[in-house]
């Protein structure tokens, strides 16, 4: 069976074709500046990428140059249209409604425009994808896979704010927790490697990227992550402020006078690292370079993003009683050795041991600790696109 999966932003949209049978990318892609000028990529399997400049006003439009660079009788993977068996969507919110992916009919369409309140930034365009592929390609069947629904076995303890408990029941305010997919494929595959039962077994997968999050998986069910309401909450990432007092929206309010959206822009696109380090870089790769320059900004925003990891990875051995696993995953945690090894060796008090030449690695699975740690690390990748390709797959 072959799966088109579409990751669908404001003015992006990631795609890959994966054949189910053997979980091989055939080809993948970007479309970006979508409503501005139009830019596609496209990678076939075993091929060179190809690039070019195309109109692109909306996402109808990028959905055809989609289909157009798949099919093209030269550069693409598939001889027609026909060949795509189904779509998966990734959906970044799905709020209390979904627990799990889903077959999209009209109802699920609804379900998910009812909570974009919560996603204003995200679901909106997710519907953007789904509609312009349903138009496309009517009658294919198409899955959504949703960000929080991994997230939807926390208990109640876990997910609920020390606010009035009317806020919960009148408009759903808790915490949904984000990058599920990723957790939960990183959480399984983490156990896999370790040879432990995933059914019977203490998960902590540390997604640190741009946007970064924590998660404690235990029996392999989530019972807590980092994230919140919002993806603002938490790690405290490139842009984004991560944890902080609520009262700071006020008191930058009044000394700054700024609105309160303009405080929240502030939150999201000038804080995280990119702030702490003084604007250098939202980049951690630039951030490493100046830390080991002496750059005391870099430094800085290094240390703090480290020692914010470290407070959830203690907190989340606390929930959990305990951790067998540690999965370090996305940009920054696949492919920085220097941040690993930062938060690694602040871990002895859980009797891990650091390997540092097999720590020495980018963007591949390898156990990162010695023989003796009583803790397994492992870097593990991963793989949101295969895991939405599964769950369609399992569902059409």
């Amino acid at each position: 069976m072959k799966i088109l999966v579409i990751n669908c932003g404001s003015s992006s949209l990631k795609f890959q074709l994966i054949d189910s049978d053997t979980e091989a990318v055939i080809g993948k892609g970007l479309c970006e500046r979508i409503g501005i000028d139009g830019r596609i990529s496209f990678t076939p399997e075993g091929k060179d990428k190809i690039t070019k400049d195309a109109a692109m006003p909306d996402h109808n439009e990028a959905i055809k140059l989609v289909i157009e660079a798949l099919t093209d009788p030269e550069t693409g993977v598939v001889k027609s249209l026909s060949e795509i068996d189904a779509v998966g969507h990734r959906i970044v919110h799905g709020g209390e409604n979904f627990t799990k992916s889903v077959v999209i009919n009209e109802d699920v369409i609804k379900a998910i425009e009812e909570v974009s309140d919560l996603a204003p930034l995200h679901n909106p365009a997710n519907l953007i994808g789904i509609r312009a592929c349903q138009k496309i390609m009517p009658g294919v069947p198409m899955v959504a896979v949703f960000d929080t629904a991994f997230h939807q076995t926390m208990p109640e303890d876990a997910y609920l704010y020390g606010l009035p408990y009317s806020c919960y029941e009148k408009y759903k305010i808790r915490r949904y927790g984000f990058h599920g997919t990723s957790h939960a494929y990183v959480s399984k595959k983490a156990a896999e490697l370790a040879g432990v039962d995933y059914e019977n077994s203490k998960i902590i997968v540390c997604h640190l990227g741009n946007g970064a999050s924590v998660s404690a998986v235990k029996n392999g069910k989530c019972i807590d992550t980092s994230m919140g309401l919002t993806p603002l909450e938490g790690l405290i990432m490139g842009t984004r402020s991560g944890d902080v007092d609520p009262s700071v929206i006020e008191f930058i309010e009044q000394k700054e006078n700024l609105s309160t959206k303009e405080v929240m822009n502030l939150l999201n696109k000038k804080s995280g690292v990119f702030g702490l380090s003084g604007d250098v870089s939202s980049d951690f790769r630039d951030l490493e370079a100046g830390y080991l320059k002496g750059d005391e900004g870099c430094k800085r925003a290094v240390d703090t993003f480290c020692y914010r990891v470290l407070k959830y990875i203690g907190s989340y051995a606390a929930a959990l009683n305990g951790v067998d696993v540690i999965a370090f995953t996305a940009g920054v945690g696949e492919n920085s050795p220097f941040v690993r090894k930062i938060i690694a060796e602040r871990l002895s008090y859980l009797g891990i041991n650091l390997d540092e030449k097999a720590n020495d690695v980018h963007g591949k699975e390898q156990l990162i600790s010695t023989a003796d740690s009583k803790v397994k690390v492992f870097v593990v990748p991963t793989n949101e696109e295969l895991a939405i390709a599964r769950d369609t797959a399992a569902l059409v």
